[in-house]
């Protein structure tokens, strides 16, 4: 297998882009990405996207998004794991190139979460999840999230302010994110009066959905420099699942799937946690960051908040997570998510990150989950 980096990157900025269709949101962030590397032919694209046919009517983007960004008659396939569509993506391309049957492949993650409102949001959102067991019986993945982090702060001994923390510092960071969504600071103060979802979920607790698109160039790291001055290597990519419906899970507090792509990524990298410096984690709610970090080892159980409330996931602290502002305040664009948070590595890894910059950043790390964390995708990057 070859070594494979990152040579180009893309992204589009997060919104409500009403008039912009799907296919006209990955040709931005492609363009940019195929501009940034400095590469004309490509041999293969994989377009991360989940909601596609519900939401916007469209299927075969693959061939679709190909046609229309200039690569005709080139491979072309849509990824789908739920919210982990884009990095499962960024996986099958990783695959195609280090293993010699293709040298430069592309990944667009695309979505668009906001041309419909309401019940057919919840329903297309729920799809996720499991059908038979939990969307059926009316279950929403909030309402998931909300079972989740009720038993958490019973078993913990937590507050609702326990959780704070983690969005403050989101919006903190997205605050210096032209491509985010939210760019305003929120209080401690402000996330406890905020109106509830599903209790104890409140708004500051949930990421907004979203429309997007980000987009990254692949080739073997023995060619990156021919057409890159700052590529940047992955060092791992791994993949692993749980149950899809939380009661088949022995323990819901434990991400079981995040934790093995975890540690297959570490093994893959050759390093620990405690050599990470960055962390683009799946927040798509604040319980999730909380058992991600205990999950991928940088916290013991029932200790994530505690590196919210100290600081440590600041851009200063042990573990910078949401440089960019994460799902929650950057958004959260479905099947695209994935491929914004390894854009947001890239940068960082680059020195390129601007006020959101991680000082001296060498390891980064990328971890996208689908639905409840039924599916864990985890990449590792370095400097090159």
């Amino acid at each position: 297998m070859r070594d494979v980096s990152v040579i180009g990157i893309g992204q589009t900025k997060v919104g409500e882009h009403w008039d912009v269709s799907l296919r006209h949101l990955a040709w931005e962030a492609v363009r940019a990405a195929l501009n940034d590397a400095g590469v004309k032919h490509v041999d293969g694209l994989y377009v991360g996207n989940w909601l596609g046919g519900l939401l916007s009517g469209q299927e075969q983007l693959g061939a679709l998004i190909a046609d229309f960004v200039g690569m005709r008659g080139v491979e072309a396939v849509k990824v789908e794991a739920a919210g982990a569509s884009g990095a499962a993506a960024l996986r099958q391309a990783y695959t195609a190139v280090a293993s010699g049957l293709m040298d430069i492949a592309v990944v667009v993650g695309v979505e668009k979460m906001t041309d419909r409102i309401g019940s057919p949001v919840q329903a297309a959102l729920a799809t996720g999840v499991d059908s038979d067991y939990e969307a059926a019986q009316g279950v929403t993945p909030a309402a998931l999230a909300a079972l989740l982090m009720r038993r958490y702060m019973y078993e913990y001994g937590l507050t609702l302010a326990d959780f704070a923390p983690f969005s403050v510092n989101a919006h903190q960071n997205a605050s210096t994110n032209p491509n985010a969504m939210y760019r305003n600071k929120i209080t401690v103060e402000a996330y406890l009066k905020a109106p509830m979802i599903a209790e104890p979920v409140n708004l500051f607790d949930a990421a907004p959905a979203a429309d997007g698109a980000a987009a990254l160039v692949l080739c073997p790291a023995a060619m990156s420099r021919d057409s890159s001055q700052k590529p940047v290597r992955i060092a791992a990519s791994a993949i692993a699942t749980d149950a899809l419906a939380l009661h088949d899970r022995p323990d819901p507090l434990f991400l079981t799937a995040a934790n093995l792509s975890a540690g297959q990524a570490y093994e893959q990298a050759g390093i620990g946690p405690e050599d990470i410096d960055v962390f683009e984690l799946h927040d798509a709610y604040t319980i999730l960051a909380a058992l991600t970090l205990e999950a991928t080892g940088f916290a013991g159980r029932g200790e994530g908040t505690r590196l919210a409330a100290d600081g440590s996931i600041g851009l200063k602290g042990r573990i910078p997570i949401s440089t960019f502002g994460g799902l929650k305040a950057r958004g959260d664009p479905g099947g695209a998510t994935g491929i914004y948070q390894v854009v947001e590595v890239v940068l960082q890894l680059r020195g390129e990150a601007g006020p959101n910059q991680v000082e001296g950043a060498r390891w980064g790390m990328a971890q996208n989950l689908g639905g409840l964390a039924a599916t864990a995708v985890t990449h590792i990057f370095t400097r090159q």
